[in-house]
């Protein structure tokens, strides 16, 4: 038996929890019969030879049937809402054919992925139009992890999501593969994409009659695309691969009777060390791989997920073999560079809420740089939220192009299950996190809050990692060219466009 400390709190600051939002809408247990858990297809490459990996990706436009009744109309990749799961291997070059089935412009966002930027990392400033394609190139160079997918057309990001463009992305290397792991897809290893959803007249989806400028929440939680979903247990261990894919709300889940689970990846791959908890709470994009142990269980139990009091997922035990692994108190070193003599140490506060959301101060500007990082450089970023704690709330704050190690959170140590890779930090009010950053590749990267509103309404920014020896110079998109696009793609005036965001 593990002599591990068992921990049984979320971490964060009570008082900052959506829960407080003047505008939060609690989940509701769905009166609909329970579905079993949709498990996303893998995404088949084009064709793979030692050394590369093709896939096409395509954004598509689809019905689901989430609900009795009529189905609802969504968004997704490659199938008709969120999309299969993207594998890549780590060493493998990989080229990706990324197709616009959609009525309107959108992009493709690597979160996570380390790649150069803005072109390959998916932001901004790399829309593709409806009816075309574009190709991307890159080396996957980073360890297994799970990371994800999403568009990120600013300021219309948290819509496109919110329609269901979002989707898992797994990158798998040798040193994962020797690990005691569940990792039979589908069986004993699993994506759990979090999402939640209002349901409309005709069961459909209506963003706008949702919005709220501190972020859209549903009653009804929408997992991998399932309402009210189950699945059937079949192994001893189970690996479930946590996102929180919303565009708002926090995940605080947990297990009936307390179960204990293992936390064994954060967003950027495995943990230095397995983290046990009964109480586990995630911001929006990111990511926990957790293992759950079922052995106290019988044929014919059923062991429930909750968020809050809410359950949102159960667990129903069939026959299974007995499974006595167990994980090593160590699972794989952590890169901790030494941060570069005399290396600047950058300022990142996030302020506001509602439309007065902003990063330094000011709302994003398409066209200004905002910050910049030598590359090969290792240097501290200090991320402050300046809400207070009685009328403010929790800043998932996101860089893009890189995976951070987290410091300290107010000059203390960070969370037990935050010494791994990140790229996806929650920031309590009043609190400074300090971050060790440091990038491979070039580019012109976002870092932004990932309440998503809180992006598309201007808490984002944007930073150049340069090279003094091979200065580069980048066509960056105005805010003005996409909002034609969108008018047009619309059939609609640019001052008649309904985009939340587009006036920051």
């Amino acid at each position: 038996m593990s002599e591990r400390k068992v921990y049984t709190d979320y971490f964060f600051d009570e008082p900052a929890y959506n829960t407080h939002d003047g505008g939060f809408v609690p989940l509701e247990e769905p009166k609909t019969p329970q579905q079993p858990l949709k498990i996303p297809e893998l995404l088949k490459p084009d064709k793979e030879t030692d050394t590369d990996m093709y896939y096409t990706v395509i954004a598509q436009t689809g019905e689901a049937q989430l609900m009795p009744g009529k189905k609802t109309k969504t968004w997704g990749y490659n199938t008709d809402l969120l999309g299969k799961t993207i594998l890549f291997k780590k060493g493998k070059m990989i080229h990706i054919t990324l197709k616009n089935e959609l009525p309107e412009l959108t992009t493709f966002h690597w979160h996570g992925l380390n790649v150069p930027g803005p072109i390959t990392d998916g932001g901004c400033h790399a829309p593709v139009y409806p009816g075309e394609s574009t190709q991307i190139d890159f080396k996957c160079d980073q360890v297994a992890a799970t990371l994800w997918l999403h568009a990120h057309p600013c300021p219309a990001t948290a819509e496109h999501v919110w329609k269901g463009l979002a989707t898992a992305v797994v990158v798998k290397d040798d040193v994962e593969a020797a690990l005691p792991f569940p990792r039979n897809y589908g069986v004993d290893d699993i994506p759990v994409i979090l999402q939640d959803r209002r349901f409309h007249e005709d069961n459909q989806w209506d963003y706008m009659a949702d919005y709220d400028p501190d972020g859209v929440q549903g009653p009804t939680a929408m997992i991998n695309g399932t309402i009210n979903p189950y699945f059937d247990v079949t192994t001893q261990r189970l690996r479930l691969r946590f996102l929180d894919g919303a565009n708002r709300r926090e995940w605080r889940l947990h297990f009936s009777d307390n179960l204990k689970f293992t936390q064994i990846a954060s967003d950027g791959g495995i943990l230095p060390e397995p983290v046990d908890f009964t109480h586990l709470m995630l911001t929006c994009a990111e990511r926990a791989e957790v293992i759950v142990d079922f052995g106290q269980y019988k044929p014919g139990d059923e062991v429930t997920l909750f968020c809050d009091d809410v359950p949102i997922m159960r667990f129903r035990i069939h026959e299974f073999a007995p499974d006595n692994t167990t994980l090593p108190d160590h699972l794989v070193d952590i890169p901790d560079p030494d941060v570069t003599p005399g290396a600047p140490v950058h300022k990142v506060v996030m302020s506001g809420m509602d439309e007065e959301v902003m990063m330094n101060g000011k709302k994003f500007d398409m066209q200004r740089i905002d910050d910049k990082q030598k590359l090969g450089n290792v240097e501290y970023w200090d991320i402050s939220n300046t809400n207070d704690m009685s009328n403010g709330m929790v800043h998932p704050y996101h860089m893009h192009g890189t995976q951070f190690r987290v410091v300290s959170r107010n000059g203390h140590a960070p969370y037990p299950n935050e010494n791994g890779l990140k790229d996806t930090v929650g920031v309590n009010p009043g609190e400074t996190v300090r971050l060790k950053v440091w990038f491979n590749h070039l580019g012109v990267f976002m870092n932004h809050c990932h309440i998503i509103e809180h992006e598309d309404g201007g808490m984002m920014a944007q930073f150049e990692v340069y090279d003094p020896d091979h200065p580069k110079q980048y066509k960056l998109m105005d805010m003005d060219t996409l909002m034609n696009a969108f008018a047009k793609e619309r059939g609609v005036k640019v001052e008649d466009l309904n985009i939340p965001g587009m006036d920051m």
